[in-house]
């Protein structure tokens, strides 16, 4: 297929898009259908023709660009006086579902490479799971649970289990050359996986976080041998039963706790242990500094978890497509979060105490970084700690947030986010520079 024709085809992919959500609001104009049912129905639709994309497309970069320019329709029609728009945001809560949708699609079709079962499976379950839990769960939900300013039910969890179920075990017999018995477990496993996952989401970023984590535990463990699998499961739910009754000490809501466990599990099964210490140590640091220092979020804890997921997706994206390993810098932005966030925790303090503070978090991130270096693979660590740029990051995310701690009182995981990743991002951008990367 010529340049020209794919390029004509995914524009046209747009204009479907578009037609799709015109259908959706005539009818629902005339006969009277919900602001979800309007958002499901399109949902629906977006998703069957995004798993067509690998076949609909010989090259990937067409993809890429119906991505992009489907992200760019959907920031216009999130204006105020956008009616086709509503099709998709005149659902009360507030949401970034349509968004994060076109972003999972382009991601899972970039990370899943040739294993077209990584990429198909997870947006198979969330085009037709989520959506149906959803559905059910609002017309037939009796028993809820919260969920940020909202709430789900149990009775769209127990479907999003099965219908995933379903999903997972007829992708996994038609597409892997996996053992019988290891694909009922491992579909038993996604299943319950991508149920916690979906339960956990709020404000549409379901949409991001269950394809990206089905996507991540099917790569890391689908292949594992029986024994493995089973014992990685007994773990998982060992570890909400245990984490759920650490929480209340700490303040965590019965939400803010099962999304501490989801998202420690997922760091743990894309990494190595070492590797997602400082991942682990910005939860740590966010609890104190909230306890503390409290900002005037309104939902800190799960803003801090968004933070984490986005970073770790973002790095493992940039490091795949530059083929420059992404850890040891991953590892830099984690440490100066945990950093930023201890520094608020401390700005309470006097000058003394601030300053005697940050230097012991400072001394002990800097034996933490020595020592993940010591253990990760010499691949993974360029030229050494790199301790220039991580220096670096300590002094800007200690200093700024210690310094003028009134800044980060409204929107603090973002601003966090952003002083952490400075130091880090222009770094890896020279270190892959003078690899001959650009060149």
């Amino acid at each position: 297929m010529s340049i020209g024709l794919q390029l004509a085809l995914a524009i046209g992919s747009v204009a479907v898009l578009l037609a799709l959500m015109a259908i959706v609001r005539h009818f629902a104009n005339r006969h009277d259908i919900g602001a979800e049912l309007q958002r499901k129905l399109v949902h629906i639709g977006t998703g069957i023709y995004a798993i067509t994309l690998p076949w609909l497309f010989p090259d990937r970069w067409p993809v890429y660009f119906l991505v992009g320019v489907t992200i760019a329709v959907m920031l216009v029609l999130r204006m105020p006086n956008s009616k086709l728009g509503k099709t998709l945001h005149s659902v009360e809560r507030r949401s970034y579902g349509d968004l994060l949708l076109a972003v999972s699609v382009g991601a899972c079709l970039f990370l899943a490479q040739d294993q077209l079962f990584l990429y198909v499976l997870p947006i198979a379950v969330l085009t037709l799971a989520d959506a149906t839990a959803a559905l059910v769960g609002r017309s037939y939900g009796t028993r809820f649970f919260t969920v940020e300013e909202g709430e789900k039910s149990i009775e769209g969890s127990t479907v999003f289990f099965a219908v995933t179920l379903v999903i997972s075990t007829i992708c996994l017999m038609l597409m892997t050359p996996f053992p019988p018995v290891n694909i009922i477990v491992i579909s038993v496993m996604v299943a319950a996986f991508g149920t916690l996952v979906e339960a956990v989401s709020w404000r549409g970023f379901d949409n991001l976080f269950l394809p990206i984590a089905l996507l991540i535990f099917l790569s890391m463990h689908a292949a594992s041998p029986l024994p493995d699998l089973l014992w990685l499961a007994a773990l998982f739910a060992g570890s909400i039963i245990a984490f759920r009754g650490i929480a209340p000490k700490f303040g965590l809501t019965n939400h803010a706790a099962r999304v501490y466990v989801t998202v420690i599990f997922v760091l743990l099964a894309v990494t190595e242990i070492q590797n997602a210490v400082f991942s682990i140590l910005v939860l740590a640091a966010h609890t104190w500094s909230r306890i503390s220092t409290p900002s005037h979020d309104k939902f800190p804890d799960l803003d801090v978890v968004a933070s984490i997921a986005l970073i770790s997706l973002g790095w493992l994206t940039l490091g795949n497509a530059t083929e420059a390993n992404a850890i040891s810098f991953y590892g830099i932005t984690a440490m100066g979060m945990a950093t930023a966030l201890c520094a608020l925790a401390l700005s309470a303090q006097s000058i003394a105490m601030r300053v005697a503070g940050l230097g012991v978090v400072v001394g002990v991130a800097c034996v933490l970084r020595a020592v993940i270096v010591a253990m990760n693979p010499d691949a993974q660590n360029w030229n050494g700690p790199m301790w220039p740029a991580v220096l670096g990051c300590l002094a800007l995310t200690a200093l700024i947030p210690s310094l003028a701690p009134a800044i980060f009182g409204n929107g603090r995981m973002t601003k966090v986010t952003l002083l952490a990743l400075a130091i880090p991002l222009a770094a890896y951008i020279f270190a892959i520079d003078i690899t001959g990367l650009w060149t």
